[in-house]
């Protein structure tokens, strides 16, 4: 291999205590270095950096300018700082780090010689949470950055010819002539989010490319999503290759939420980083990182967008939630109702979807063409032991009429239609909202209903798989995946697999009728007689009055799979 030389900037940290850490919870304090390097690439990349090599809880960085080096520094330590609140300082994860500016030896990948030992060892004298450079950087940053520097002079280092002389600093303590920030746009009246562009980490100009297309669809696909306020393409690119704070993004696009994230290549493989920040706060509300063969370029891509895209809808209802649940009742908005409704409809109660139910006629009083509040509100009150179908198909069609392209008022107008019987204009209905929105998981949930009561099974099974990989951390959609599945395997008579599915609905919804009758029947049709009567004392337990009149009334299933059902629980002991 030819060696080369060259002027870099080079950032060495590591973590400070890691090994007692380990000693005291090994997976936890992995788990936690995991989560800082994946929320601080984005920082590293921003900053022009090139994460060189990864050791244990070390890290060494090159840099082309000093400059971007210290700017970095300071970000890495406020990143760690926030990451920190909270926690016991004998639980805090805190870097100390060290920058040089000197010669280095290229081989490959890797970068050796003096300038990388002195940036090591300035990390080492480095205080917890603190920044340490040499005289040679000093010089080049001195006026350029906001630092403040404190001279510490001459210092022995480890296995270092001649004492160097060290600067140690931090942030300003107060700048010298504070500017105005620019006057923040008013925020939208539903979800904002802005996609930055992502930081193509390994130095490849291809990778530049892949980066920008992914972000591009990411956008595309986020703008589907009716319930969202999504900035454009040529706004969010304005900010690449430069070094921005996220709350001047908020700020000067009128956003709530940035996603951020990076790209790395390494031979055939690729890793994608993602990170949503509430940019008000800087908090870090969702990260992940996605490791894939390139095998197929643009199939990397399209799995990784519609991955972000169907875990992003969730978290942001997540976060509207937390956020609305700060003010008193009578000061929400129509938009808050309607996300605090969908919480109470997670809940999978009885009382939640009273709670869901008032909210939604709030929302509508507030706003009486909002089509998400009459959507939501047409799937409370297909909810219950007495479902209003025709009240709630009215509420639906009324939806689907003031925004034909709402994917929830397509997703409402199927689940009204498929508890009427009507299955293949249900399933056409869940068809239209994944036109809408393709990455719409809980639309690929409820269309394995109709699915399995019209015979198609497999397929059935296949778009409930698809949901639960798409957005596997959604409780709505893990539960009517779940349905999807409990229907498939009872109508295909596989009842072990409806029994697994089943239990595993109750387990997250345990007053959900149906899920409970149809656990009942499958035990009964499997011919476990002693688990089907426990499971009918539970079912009693919920509803003293059930009777076999009342599930041929309100099962959405028909013909001999409806007989089947009906069979299970005459045998187990249900009256007519």
């Amino acid at each position: 291999m030819i060696s080369t030389r060259r002027l870099a900037a080079i950032l060495a940290a590591d973590v400070v205590g890691y090994s007692r850490l380990m000693g005291e919870n090994e997976t936890g304090t992995a788990q936690a270095l995991r989560e800082h390097r994946t929320a601080a690439d984005p920082l590293i990349a921003r900053h022009g950096g090139r994460i060189v090599k990864t050791t244990g809880d070390g890290v060494l960085i090159e840099f082309g300018s000093v400059v971007g080096a210290v700017e970095c520094a300071l970000a890495l330590q406020r990143l760690a700082t926030e990451r920190n609140a909270g926690i016991p300082n004998e639980r805090r994860m805190e870097w100390r780090i060290g920058i040089h500016l000197g010669d280095v030896l290229v081989e490959g990948d890797d970068i050796l010689g003096d300038g990388v030992n002195i940036a090591a060892r300035l990390e080492g004298i480095a205080e917890p949470g603190g920044i340490c450079i040499s005289d040679d950087a000093f010089r080049q940053v001195r006026g350029k950055v906001e630092a403040e520097f404190a001279d510490i002079g001459e210092q022995s280092l480890k296995n270092i010819a001649r004492p160097l002389r060290v600067f140690r600093l931090g942030p300003l303590s107060s700048p010298a002539q504070p500017v105005a920030p620019p006057a923040a746009l008013p925020l939208p009246d539903k979800p904002s989010i802005a996609v930055l562009p992502f930081a193509n980490l390994s130095g490849d100009p291809e990778q530049e490319y892949f980066a920008d297309g992914m972000v591009e669809e990411i956008i595309t696909a986020l703008s589907k999503v009716r319930w969202f306020f999504v900035i454009a393409r040529n706004s969010s690119f304005t900010y690449k290759g430069r070094a921005i704070d996220v709350k001047q993004v908020g700020r000067e696009l009128g956003v709530r939420y940035v996603l951020e994230g990076s790209v790395r290549r390494s031979g055939n493989r690729v890793r994608i980083t993602a990170q949503l920040v509430e940019a008000e706060t800087g908090k870090h509300i969702w990260a992940e990182r996605y490791d894939r063969e390139l095998a197929d370029i643009f199939a990397v891509q399209d799995d990784i967008t519609e991955r972000v895209v169907a875990t992003i809808e969730p978290e942001l209802y997540a976060a509207e939630r937390f956020r609305s649940e700060r003010k008193p009742p009578e000061r929400l908005d129509a938009w808050e109702c309607v996300i605090r409704a969908l919480s109470y409809v997670s809940q999978g109660t009885l009382d939640g979807n009273a709670q869901a139910e008032a909210l939604c006629r709030r929302a509508i009083l507030i706003a009486p063409h909002y089509s998400q509040a009459r959507s939501l509100l047409a799937w409370v009150l297909l909810r219950g032991y007495r479902p209003r179908l025709q009240e709630a198909l009215t509420e639906a069609t009324t939806a689907v009429n003031f925004d034909e392209r709402d994917a929830w008022a397509h997703l409402t107008y199927g689940i009204a239609l498929w508890r009427m019987r009507r299955h293949g204009e249900a399933e056409r209905a869940f068809r239209r909202a994944l036109d809408l929105n393709p990455n719409f998981a809980l639309a690929l949930a409820f269309l394995g209903c109709p699915l399995a009561t019209q015979g198609a099974y497999d397929e059935a099974v296949r778009s409930a798989e698809r949901a639960l990989r798409l957005s596997p951390a959604d409780g709505l959609v893990s539960a009517y995946a779940s349905f999807a599945m409990v229907f498939a395997h009872f109508a295909a008579a596989r009842y072990a697999d409806g029994i697994v599915w089943a239990c595993r609905l109750i387990d997250k919804q345990p007053e959900n009728l149906m899920a409970n009758y149809l656990l009942v029947a499958a035990f009964a049709m499997h011919e476990d007689s002693k688990s089907a009567e426990e499971a009918l004392a539970t079912l009693l337990r919920l509803r003293p009055d059930i009777s076999l009149t009342w599930v041929s009334d309100t099962t959405p299933l028909i013909g001999e799979v409806a007989s089947r059902v009906l069979e299970g629980l005459r045998e187990a002991g249900v009256k007519q």
